[in-house]
C-alpha cells in the first residue's frame, strides 16, 4: 500500500500498437464506433506488479517533485490504472489522477463527438477509473482524498455537477513542480481549497528531472511558448528553456531503460532558447544543438510541436536537423503544427505573433512555403485548423479551404510524391483569453464557409491516406491489413460530410486556388543566419 497513489486513465497508458497519431483514438465517439475497434487497438504499457515501468511524462514530473520535497520512495507509487487496487489501503492519503481530456471537452473530442453530444473514449475511461476508485474507498471505508490535475483538470472544474457526482475532492489547475510537496501536505491536512489554482509558474531550477522512464521517451525541452495566441492556454505561459544537460540526463535515463526514442516536447521546438523575443527569429544554432545531443543516444529523434513560420524563417536549420537524424524517403519526421486559419484578418486578431518573423498578410504564403521547406527535407506536418473562431466569416473559412487546395497543387507540382501534409479541423473551445466565448457546436452553428473548410480538409485527408499511408506502413507491418480499411473509412467520411451538408442546403462547389506561389529562395528573411547558406 502507498501513501500517495499517482495514476491516469487507460487512454494515456495505451500504446495503440505504436501506430502514429492513433493516440487520438481516445477522442473518438465510443457510442458510435464498434467496441472491438477500441479493444483491438488498446495495448497497454508494461508494469511490474502494478507499478508502471514507463509512465506519461506529467506523472513522472509530479513523482519527481514529491520525492524531491521529502516524500519517501516507498510512499509514492505511479500505478497502472488497471491495478490501482494493489496500492490503495489504510495508509493511503491521496489518489491523484493526471488527466488530459477527462470529460471530452477538448478541441479534438468536441469535433469528433458532434460538440459533446456523443461520449468520447477518454471520458468513458476516466469515469470508469473514478468509479472504481470510489468503490474501493466506500467498500473499504477509507478516508483518502481523490484529486484531479493535469492539462485537462479545468474540465472537471467547469462541470461542477459532474465533479460532485464523482466525489472528486480537489481539482488542481496549473503547474505544480515548485509546490508539489507543500500542496500534497495541505491536501492531506484538510486545509486545501476544493479548486486549487496554482499561482505563477516554476522557474527552470524548480522543475525536477524525472527519476523513472517516460512513455515514448518523451523529454520536455521547453515550457510555454511566448507567441501568446489568445485561444491557447499553454502559449500564454511564460516561456522557459530546459538546460541541455538536464535534457541529456532524461534522454539517457530513458534509453538506458530500453526506450530507443527521444520525443522532444515543446509548444514550438523552433523557439528553443530564442533570443529575438520581438520577431521570434529562431536561434537556429541552439535548436540544431538540441537535436545533435538527442541523436548521440538514439537514431529515433522527433519533435512534438513546431510553428511553420520558424521553419520557413531558417530553412537551413530544417535541412541540418534532417541530416542529423537521417531523415529521408524511408524516415520521415512527423510534427504537429497549428495552421488555425488562412485568414490574415483572424490571424492578426487572435494570433498576432504566430506568423512572426512574417506579417499577418503573408500568412497564407508562409503556410505554403513553410510546408515546402518541411516536405523538401522529409518533414511531415500534421496541421490543425479551428472551426468557429469567434467573429469568423464565410470569406475567412472559404479562404482556408482555398489554401488547402493551393498547397496540395503547388507542392505536388514542385515536389511530386514528396509532398505530404494533413489538415484536421478542430472545434473552437473557449480557453486562454477567450474563456468568455461559447463552445462551437458544429451541428447547430456550421456555416457554408465552415462546411467547405471541413469538406476540403477531409478530402485532402483521403488523398493523403491513399498516397501517404504506404510510407508510414514501411516501418510498422501491423498497419498493412488496415490500409484498405483506412481508404474505405476516409471515403465514407467524405460521403457522410456531403450528405450532411446537403441536409443543410450546402452543396460542394469547386474553389479556385489562391494566387500565391512557392518562392522560398527569393524571400527577404533568408540572408540572416549562417545555417541557410544551402538555400
Amino acid at each position: 500500500m502507498a501513501r500517495i497513489v499517482l495514476t491516469t486513465d487507460e487512454t494515456l497508458t495505451s500504446t495503440y500498437h505504436d501506430v502514429p497519431l492513433l493516440d487520438f483514438l481516445g477522442c473518438a465517439p465510443y457510442d458510435k464506433l464498434p467496441k472491438w475497434v477500441f479493444r483491438f487497438f488498446d495495448t497497454q504499457l508494461p508494469d511490474e506488479n502494478g507499478v508502471l515501468t514507463q509512465a506519461p511524462y506529467g506523472l513522472r514530473k509530479v513523482e519527481a517533485a514529491l520525492l524531491r520535497d521529502g516524500f519517501r520512495r516507498d510512499e509514492v507509487v505511479v500505478a497502472h490504472p488497471r491495478k490501482i487496487e494493489n496500492f490503495i489501503g489504510n495508509d493511503t492519503t491521496i489518489v491523484a489522477l493526471y488527466e488530459m481530456d477527462p470529460l471530452g471537452l477538448g478541441p479534438v473530442s468536441m469535433m469528433f463527438t458532434n460538440g459533446g453530444k456523443w461520449t468520447n473514449y477518454t471520458k468513458v475511461k476516466f469515469l470508469e477509473l473514478v468509479e472504481r476508485i470510489n468503490r474501493i474507498r466506500e467498500g473499504k471505508k477509507l478516508d483518502f482524498k481523490l484529486v484531479v490535475g493535469g492539462p485537462g483538470a479545468w474540465q472537471v472544474d467547469f462541470r461542477k455537477e459532474e465533479r460532485e457526482r464523482l466525489k472528486i475532492d480537489h481539482v488542481v489547475i496549473g503547474e505544480v513542480d515548485h509546490v508539489a510537496g507543500e500542496l500534497f501536505r495541505e491536501i492531506e491536512s484538510g486545509s486545501a481549497d476544493e479548486t486549487i489554482f496554482i499561482k505563477g509558474w516554476p522557474r527552470v531550477e524548480h522543475i525536477p528531472t524525472i527519476v523513472a522512464p517516460s512513455y515514448k521517451g518523451l523529454v520536455e525541452v521547453m515550457r510555454g511558448c511566448g507567441r501568446g495566441c489568445r485561444f491557447c492556454e499553454p502559449n500564454l505561459r511564460v516561456a522557459r528553456y530546459m538546460p541541455l544537460e538536464r535534457i541529456e540526463e532524461e534522454i539517457r535515463l530513458n534509453v538506458s531503460a530500453g526506450i530507443d526514442h527521444a520525443w522532444l516536447h515543446s509548444e514550438d521546438v523552433f523557439l528553443y532558447r530564442v533570443e529575438d523575443k520581438k520577431n521570434f527569429y529562431p536561434n537556429a544554432e541552439a535548436v540544431v544543438e538540441l537535436f545533435e545531443i538527442a541523436r548521440r543516444y538514439t537514431k529515433n529523434v522527433n519533435p512534438t510541436h513546431g510553428a511553420v513560420a520558424g521553419a520557413l524563417a531558417v530553412p537551413g536549420m530544417i535541412e541540418e536537423i534532417s541530416r542529423i537524424v537521417d531523415a529521408g524517403p524511408a524516415h520521415w519526421i512527423g510534427i504537429q503544427v497549428g495552421f488555425e486559419t488562412a485568414s490574415p484578418r483572424l490571424i492578426g486578431k487572435y494570433m498576432n505573433n504566430k506568423m512572426k518573423p512574417f506579417s499577418p498578410e503573408e500568412w497564407p504564403w508562409v503556410l505554403l512555403n513553410g510546408t515546402y521547406v518541411l516536405n523538401k527535407n522529409y518533414w511531415f506536418p500534421a496541421y490543425t485548423t479551428i472551426l468557429g473562431l469567434p467573429g469568423d466569416t464565410d470569406d475567412d473559412e472559404i479562404m482556408t479551404a482555398q489554401l488547402i487546395i493551393t498547397m496540395e497543387r503547388e507542392l505536388e507540382e514542385k515536389l511530386g510524391n514528396r509532398a505530404h501534409f494533413t489538415v484536421t479541423p478542430l472545434a473552437f473551445v473557449p480557453m486562454g483569453l477567450l474563456k468568455n466565448q461559447e463552445f462551437y457546436q458544429i451541428d447547430e452553428m456550421i456555416t457554408y464557409g465552415q462546411f467547405l473548410h471541413l469538406y476540403y480538409a477531409w478530402k485532402h485527408m483521403m488523398r493523403e491516406v491513399t498516397r501517404g499511408l504506404p510510407e508510414v506502413m514501411k516501418n510498422n507491418p501491423f498497419l498493412i491489413p488496415f490500409y484498405p480499411l483506412a481508404r474505405l473509412g476516409t471515403r465514407i467520411v467524405i460521403r457522410q460530410i456531403e450528405k450532411w451538408g446537403r441536409s443543410r442546403g450546402y452543396e460542394v462547389k469547386p474553389l479556385e486556388p489562391l494566387d500565391i506561389r512557392i518562392e522560398v529562395e527569393e524571400h527577404r528573411w533568408y540572408s540572416q543566419p549562417s545555417l541557410v547558406e544551402a538555400y
